[in-house]
C-alpha cells in the first residue's frame, strides 16, 4: 500500500490553551510506554547487533586483504558502506542514550562508532541533533530545514541566483545526487565544528579526544586502503564507499519531516506542547524487518522523537499505543509506504523549488 495513512483528522478543542493542552496530552501516553516497560534499555539487543557489525567490517577487510591490489575488490565498498550505516545508526542511539543508561559507557559508545569507525565528530552532531528534536521542522529553530544546499520554504528561495539557484529549481531531481557527497560533509562540518573557537565542544579535554580520534579514523582507514590497494585504487575505494553511505543515510534521513507540518507556519506553533510537536512534523514509513534494519528503525520517526531515549527495537512495540493516543485525541499520525515517502518528500521539494523555475522561464 502506497498511500499514506493520516489519522485522523485534527479535532482538538479549539478553546483549549495551546501550551496547556499540549503539557496534558503527552502525560497519559507516557504513563502508558513507562508502564509496558518500553522504555527499559536493551543492551543485549544491541550488544549483539555491534557484535555481528564489526565482524562484518572485520570480514571487508578480509576481503581485501584476499583479493590483494585487484579492481575487482571495489565492489567491496557497497557492504562496508552498509555496514558504515550500521556504525551510524549506533552511534545516533548512543547520543540518545538508547543503549545504556551509563552516560559514559554511551559516551564511548558514540565517540568509537562516530568518531573512530566513520571520522564523524560526536560534539558536532550531538549539538545539531539535538537543536533539531527540540524544535523539529522549525525554520527559526531547526538546522535541518535551515536554507542551505537545499531549501524546505518558498521564502527561502528568495535572493538565490548563480549556482544556488540552479540548485534550488532542481533540488527534487538532484537530491539523490546531492546525498552522494553526505558522508563526506558529515566529515567536513565535525572537523570545522572541532577547529571553531565556538564550537560544541565545551572542554580542552573533549577537543583533544575528538581531535586524536578523527585523526586515527583517517589515519587508519589511508593505512588500510594503501596497504590492499593501489594509490588509484584506493582513491576509487574511498570514493564509491563515502558516495554509497552518503546516498544510503540520505536514504534514511530523507522522508521523516520534509513535507510535513511546520510549527513556524501556525501563529501558535511556539507553544505547541511536545506531543503536537513531534507528531504533526514527522512522517512514519511502514515495513517489516528488512525496512527496520535498512532505516535503522528511523523509519518509526513518530515514537522516536515523542520518545528519543526508546531503544530501537521498542519503537514498533509503542507504535500501536501513540497511534491509539492520536486517535484518541484527533492528532493526525501520519505513515505511509517506503516509496511514497520519498514522492512525499521530493514532491514538497520540487514545489518549494517551482517560484524560482518560474521566474526562470520568464
Amino acid at each position: 500500500m502506497s498511500q499514506a495513512t493520516v489519522l485522523p483528522p485534527a479535532a482538538a478543542p479549539a478553546a483549549a490553551p495551546a501550551r496547556a493542552r499540549g503539557g496534558s496530552e503527552f502525560t497519559p501516553l507516557l504513563r502508558t510506554v513507562r508502564e509496558q516497560g518500553l522504555l527499559a534499555h536493551r543492551p543485549g539487543w544491541y550488544a549483539r547487533g555491534i557484535v555481528v557489525n564489526l565482524l562484518g567490517i572485520a570480514a571487508v577487510v578480509a576481503g581485501l586483504a584476499l583479493i590483494g591490489p585487484s579492481w575487482w575488490a571495489l565492489p567491496l565498498a557497497l557492504p562496508l558502506a552498509l555496514f558504515s550505516a550500521r556504525a551510524a545508526f549506533v552511534g545516533h542511539d548512543a547520543g540518545h542514550a538508547q543503549i545504556t543508561a551509563d552516560r559514559k559507557a554511551s559516551r564511548i559508545l558514540q565517540l568509537v562508532h562516530a568518531n573512530l569507525l566513520l571520522g564523524m565528530s560526536r560534539e558536532w552532531w550531538n549539538d545539531k541533533h539535538n537543536r533539531h528534536h527540540a524544535n523539529p521542522n522549525h525554520l527559526d529553530k531547526d538546522p535541518d530545514v535551515a536554507a542551505d544546499i537545499l531549501v524546505f520554504a518558498e521564502h527561502q528561495t528568495a535572493g538565490r541566483t548563480g549556482l544556488r539557484g540552479f540548485l534550488t529549481r532542481h533540488q527534487a531531481w538532484l537530491f539523490f545526487p546531492l546525498t552522494t557527497l553526505e558522508g563526506i560533509a558529515l566529515k567536513v562540518y565535525g572537523i570545522q565544528a572541532l577547529l571553531a573557537k565556538d564550537g560544541p565542544c565545551r572542554t580542552r579535554r573533549e577537543r583533544l579526544v575528538e581531535g586524536a580520534l578523527l585523526l586515527a579514523h583517517f589515519a587508519g582507514y589511508a593505512t588500510l586502503l594503501l596497504t590492499f590497494l593501489t594509490p588509484a585504487q584506493a582513491l576509487l575505494f574511498a570514493l564509491a564507499h563515502q558516495m554509497l553511505l552518503g546516498v544510503h543515510l540520505g536514504m534514511a534521513f530523507a522522508p521523516n519531516h520534509k513535507g510535513m507540518d511546520r510549527p513556524d507556519e501556525h501563529a501558535d506553533g511556539d507553544s505547541w506542547g511536545h506531543l503536537r510537536r513531534q507528531v504533526l512534523t514527522s512522517r512514519n514509513i511502514r515495513g517489516g524487518a528488512l525496512t527496520d534494519w535498512f532505516l535503522g528503525g528511523l523509519n518509526y520517526q513518530v515514537e522516536h522523537h515523542l520518545f528519543p531515549s526508546m531503544p530501537r527495537p521498542n519503537l514498533r512495540l509503542a507504535q500501536p499505543a501513540v497511534k491509539a493516543h492520536c486517535a484518541a485525541l484527533g492528532i493526525p499520525y501520519t505513515e505511509t509506504g517506503f516509496v511514497d515517502s520519498y514522492r512525499q518528500a521530493l514532491g514538497h521539494l520540487h514545489e518549494v523549488g517551482a517560484p524560482l523555475r518560474t521566474r526562470g522561464a520568464e
